[in-house]
């Protein structure tokens, strides 16, 4: 097999939760390019049927799903339905998340229960059972979508539930990594830094100071510069990876 092949996914089924907008999408439109058959997760059946039409008019098929994944019948009822409608499932992209800007003192039970309902326990589930027909199937591939959020203390915004989610993300990745390495299920995760999509509000003027002069690259980066990371971690060229948490953040963190 020469260099290039082992980045293909030709053949392989995947599901991105969280895949009809922003990074999800982005994800998504690059496994399909890579050659998987892949299956879109989201709460909005309009946004769905929208990331699917477009992916389309670019040539690519995608499934749309409507679920919520907060809900444990629904992840299972979501996993199914990939399965039949893919053929099978080899795999699976958590990227479904939330975030609230609020210092520690302001932030809501509410606020942080939605978080970690969605960046950790929503996450825990979708493996799970993801994670059980790729054993039993003999292998398959999961990448979480933590961030550098994980890793460090964003300013000048305070977001300690949104930071404290990711580090679980991170090390949840670690410890499925370990647990399943012997059932062929390889687990990593991506960190991204500032990403410009319809939620992130990076080119602000008055975050420019932190967010973008702070980055040794000196810029935000699109979704699709993201993306391939995903691609690279699914792959076979990342047989031997399992446990990584491979940072996309422009040098951001290593200050």
């Amino acid at each position: 097999m020469t260099v290039l092949a082992r980045f293909s996914l030709k053949g392989k089924k995947a599901l991105v939760t969280g895949g009809n907008r922003g990074l999800g999408k982005a994800f998504a439109v690059a496994l399909a390019e890579a050659g998987a058959m892949v299956a879109i997760c989201g709460r909005d059946a309009e946004r769905n049927a929208s990331a699917v039409g477009e992916a389309a008019a670019q040539g690519l098929e995608m499934v749309p799903l409507t679920a919520d994944i907060t809900d444990d019948g629904q992840v299972d009822q979501m996993t199914r339905r990939a399965i039949e409608a893919l053929g099978g499932l080899d795999i699976l992209v958590n990227n479904a998340g939330a975030c609230f800007h609020n210092e520690s003192w302001n932030v809501t039970d509410p606020e942080w229960s939605t978080v970690f309902d969605l960046n950790v326990r929503a996450l825990w589930k979708c493996s799970l059972a993801a994670g059980r027909h790729m054993a039993e199937a003999g292998g398959g591939s999961v990448v979480n979508i933590g961030s550098m959020s994980g890793l460090i203390v964003n300013r000048p915004q305070w977001q300690p539930a949104y930071n404290a989610s990711k580090a679980a993300v991170h090390h949840l990745t670690k410890s499925l990594a370990a647990e399943w390495a012997p059932v062929g299920i390889r687990v990593n995760a991506v960190a991204p830094g500032y990403v410009k999509t319809d939620m992130a509000p990076v080119d602000r003027p008055e975050l420019r100071r932190y967010w973008i002069e702070d980055v040794p690259q000196q810029r935000y980066a699109l979704p699709e510069e993201i993306a391939p990371s995903v691609v690279f971690l699914a792959s076979d060229a990342a047989s031997f990876i399992t446990g990584s948490i491979l940072v996309v953040d422009g040098g951001y963190t290593v200050f």
